[in-house]
């Protein structure tokens, strides 16, 4: 059996290296709109054209007939259409409706839907669009329904036998806290229990092959909702006395949820159809790939997929330009396909299906060897991107400039990243030529201790010097990804940027000011955990450096409002006192 797979990547790999370039191939009515897929330009149901080329590069991949076979893709999500005339013959045995127990998890809004559309919507079938992998198949979960412990371990793999079908875990939801999560407060016991369950899926599920967790960054990069209590409420930038205003920085980093700082989670942000990343996405240390995610206000092309069938259910309930224009089409008269879907939900699914797509060429390899191909030939998006440099006012009243987001930059094992985009964009023909060649398989993981410093450090305010703190590891490990759990004492901080600065010289922004971080009840972080990707390939050992500052010494505000209170003013008032660093921590995973 080895031999014939063996000869059969052969096979593939040289009629991959034979193709020439064209269009790609379907007698699907809506393919030609889909630029994820194939970008040349194409309005999609709107007034502008993206930029040729800004896709997810499969065009040689589906030409040699790579399609997703193979490969079970988990949609934990609102639900799912399980019969729409684009998904049912690629429904695998396994969905599950969390609130009932029935095999039929209804999906009220259109969004899982439409998240199951992008990954493996049936294609060549003269009808609609098609999937990333249209040959994958899908299992549903409505797991957003029902938020529950119980109903997350039975959606992510568990109980876990050794032999779950699926490959990949498709999340397209993210949580926006306003204040860090203490990873060992009230929260550790579920949050111990999710990491050990993903920790096996990940690793020993499919008879050892594992299976990879693809995760939303979050759409809040100009504003956020979030829940305080019981009450939700929508957090706005005030900066300069401007609503919407956050001298160009994001308003809320994707590491601020836990599970988005999980080294088992590869977290996605979103770019549009011209190759940029999109107006919503949030972004941070922690996002491991960027994929197509498109825009939502009509102006620039969103994401053709499936809707709920029927033009009074899904999408099709609050028609927006592009839906309206993909009507008049006449492409879509039953309403079972949407041109409106956009966000990171859209990223995550693309990724999705483009894992699937190279699970699909390799069979044999593991999920974290897949990982590694997704980050050796991912590519350097938007590479002009120079990132943003923040001025403030320091404490001596002098004008300071601080590099917040650098552009790209490359590390010392020769990985490019970017605060935006990860290690890059998600490149399929080169990640499943690269899976037809692989033979090897990384070396098993290890996953340090933790290596804590309890030296505590003043913060001076309003300080572009701030203070540094060293630590020396002495792990011999190549780095696949660093944790870093830190404790901070501050009475507003949003004003703080935090950068992690290996042995090596990469320095990686882990968390950069104006966040939209409201001190409520408490002035003190207590053991927040942040991720960062920027380090892929480089050694871990030795000394490693830990920088935090104070960016601001004026007044300033952060807006939030619910209908409860109506409109309330946070963060108005410096901090009256320097902060403090109180502890900080480091856990390396590698090999």
């Amino acid at each position: 059996m080895h031999v014939k797979k063996t000869l059969l990547s052969c096979c593939l790999l040289s009629a991959f290296s034979s193709l020439a370039a064209t269009s790609l191939s379907s007698n699907d009515p809506l393919t030609p709109y889909q630029w994820h897929l194939q970008n040349v330009g194409q309005p999609g149901f709107t007034a502008s054209p993206g930029v040729e080329g800004e896709d997810l590069n499969l065009l040689n991949t589906d030409l040699s007939g790579i399609r997703g076979a193979g490969v079970t893709v988990t949609v934990i999500d609102s639900g799912v259409e399980l019969s729409h005339p684009d998904l049912w013959r690629n429904i695998a045995p396994g969905s599950l409706n969390l609130l009932t127990g029935s095999a039929q998890p209804h999906d009220h809004s259109g969004h899982g839907t439409a998240v199951a559309g992008i990954i493996a919507a049936e294609a060549d079938n003269n009808f609609g669009g098609r999937g990333v992998a249209p040959e994958a198949n899908i299992v549903g979960f409505n797991y957003l329904d029902a938020q529950s412990m119980t109903a997350w371990l039975q959606s992510h793999g568990a109980p876990l036998n050794g032999t779950a079908s699926s490959r990949v875990y498709n999340q397209s939801y993210s949580s926006k806290p306003a204040m860090f999560i203490n990873v060992d407060g009230e929260q550790s016991l579920s949050l111990q229990l999710k990491d050990q369950v993903m920790r096996n899926v990940s690793l020993d599920s499919n008879n050892g092959l594992g299976a990879l967790f693809v995760k939303s960054a979050g759409n809040a990069f100009n504003q956020y909702d979030t829940v305080i209590g019981d009450t939700v409420f929508q957090v706005l930038p005030y900066e300069n006395q401007q609503q919407f205003n956050n001298v160009g920085l994001p308003f809320h980093n994707a590491n601020l949820s836990a599970d988005n700082a999980s080294f088992w989670n590869l977290i996605v942000s979103a770019y549009n159809a011209d190759g940029q990343l999109s107006s919503y996405s949030s972004v941070g240390a922690n996002v491991f790939l960027t994929a197509p995610g498109g825009e939502s206000a009509g102006q620039q092309a969103g994401i053709v997929t499936t809707d709920l069938s029927g033009c009074d259910n899904g999408f099709h309930t609050f028609f927006g330009p592009t839906d309206i224009a993909l009507q008049a089409s006449g492409l879509d008269q039953n309403c079972d396909a949407t041109a409106a879907m956009f966000g990171t939900s859209a990223a995550a699914a693309s990724l999705s299906g483009a894992i699937a797509l190279v699970m699909s060429a390799n069979p044999q390899l593991d999920a974290r060897t897949v990982k590694h191909i997704l980050a050796t030939t991912a590519r350097k998006l938007d590479p002009d991107n120079s990132g943003v440099n923040l001025s403030f006012t320091d404490r001596n009243g002098n004008n300071s400039s601080y590099n917040a987001i650098p552009g790209w930059q490359q590390n010392a094992a020769g990985y490019n990243f970017h605060y935006f985009y990860g290690l890059g964009a998600v490149n399929v023909d080169a990640a499943v030529q690269q899976a037809l060649q692989t033979t090897t398989t990384l070396p098993a993981l290890q996953v340090t201790d933790w290596h804590n410093s309890d030296t505590e450090l003043t913060i001076p305010d309003a300080d572009i010097e701030g203070t540094t703190g060293t630590m020396q590891l002495n792990d011999n490990l190549t780095i696949e990804a660093v944790q870093l759990k830190l404790s901070v004492k501050h009475q507003r901080m949003r004003d703080l940027a935090i950068e992690l600065i290996s042995p090596s010289g990469t320095r990686s922004v882990l968390l950069s000011p104006r966040t939209g971080l409201v001190n409520v009840g408490s002035d003190t972080m207590q053991n927040a955990v942040l991720l960062s990707q920027h380090f892929y390939g480089e050694a871990a050992a030795g000394q490693w450096q830990i920088r935090v500052l104070d960016t601001d010494k004026d007044s300033s505000q952060t807006l939030m409002y619910s209908q409860q209170h109506g409109w309330l003013s946070m963060n108005d008032s410096n901090n009256s006192t320097d902060g403090l660093l109180l502890s900080w921590s480091l856990r390396v995973y590698g090999h």
